[in-house]
């Protein structure tokens, strides 16, 4: 294993000579490839929180234990407190650049596609308000956030929506360990074509955050987004896409829809989405036949 020295060095280099994006995808790459030889973890389950967290920091990165100490642990969640020696750190502070940048922009996605290859419901979430050098440690969680709980209430909207007489469909977005929005059409009721479930959901968070890049968010929607909500929600930038009902399967019977998917949009896209299809597919699909 490279010394920590080396590991700065090459933490230098590849800050001054890759973009973010790109290093994220390269980090990506990298972390998925090391899953692909290490298939035998995929057999222990359940997968906790707990075991998510040492997987990605003592099998994987190979960390000590003692620089993680463990804030608070259920079984829905573990938080922990990271005080080890980091090279992103280091480099960042040498450059004078903003770890909370960096590390959203470069670490965040790249650390919930390795935890998403053991459970997709497990979520990494970190704190930009306690990060280092901002703070004395790096404040970081993983937790579970049940899809299934989730798409219910996307599902409550999209009856909402119905008594009001739009068009039956309803999104929530999670975030930091919390539903922060619950939407749900209103192009009908309130004359203007934009406002699906996804744009009124994602309008909600925003305004919340006091933020327009919603990194680490969860979009759930009763209806595969259609190619202006998937766009947005490459624009906000979440993290991951889950849905009940495709385009496809809910033009079937005649509805009118563009017929261009999710992972279309994302794969032609600046930014890493992970997409999560068919989740209680049948309850949602009962509102489009």
């Amino acid at each position: 294993m490279d010394t920590f020295q080396t590991q700065v060095t090459k933490q230098l280099e590849r800050l001054q000579s890759k973009s973010l994006r790109e290093i994220e995808k390269a980090v990506t790459e990298k972390r998925l490839k090391w899953w692909s030889d290490h298939e035998q973890l995929k057999k222990d389950r359940p997968i906790t929180p707990r075991k998510a967290f040492e997987t990605l920091f003592f099998d994987y990165m190979g960390l000590d234990k003692n620089d993680l100490p463990i804030l608070s642990e259920s079984e829905e969640e573990i938080t922990w407190a990271s005080q080890n020696p980091c090279p992103t750190l280091t480099a960042c502070q040498q450059l004078n650049l903003d770890t909370r940048r960096v590390c959203r922009k470069a670490y965040e996605k790249s650390t919930q596609v390795f935890i998403s290859q053991m459970d997709p419901e497990l979520r990494f979430v970190r704190s930009y308000e306690e990060i280092r050098p901002h703070a004395a440690i790096c404040r970081e969680s993983i937790i579970r956030f049940d899809f299934e709980k989730a798409m219910r209430l996307a599902i409550s909207e999209a009856q909402v929506s119905r008594q009001e007489g739009n068009k039956g469909y309803g999104a929530i977005l999670w975030f930091g360990g919390k539903v922060l929005a619950a939407a749900h059409d209103t192009a009908g009721t309130e004359k203007d074509p934009s406002l699906h479930a996804e744009v009124n959901a994602i309008r909600q968070a925003c305004r919340i955050l006091g933020d327009a890049n919603l990194c680490g968010a969860v979009l759930v929607s009763t209806c595969e987004p259609c190619p202006m909500c998937s766009s947005l929600a490459v624009w906000a930038n979440i993290t991951t896409l889950v849905y009940g009902a495709s385009i496809k399967e809910t033009a079937a019977p005649g509805r009118e829809r563009i017929l261009v998917d999710s992972a279309e949009i994302i794969a032609q896209s600046p930014v890493q989405i992970e997409v999560v299809p068919g989740v209680l597919r049948e309850d949602c699909l009962k509102f489009y036949m």
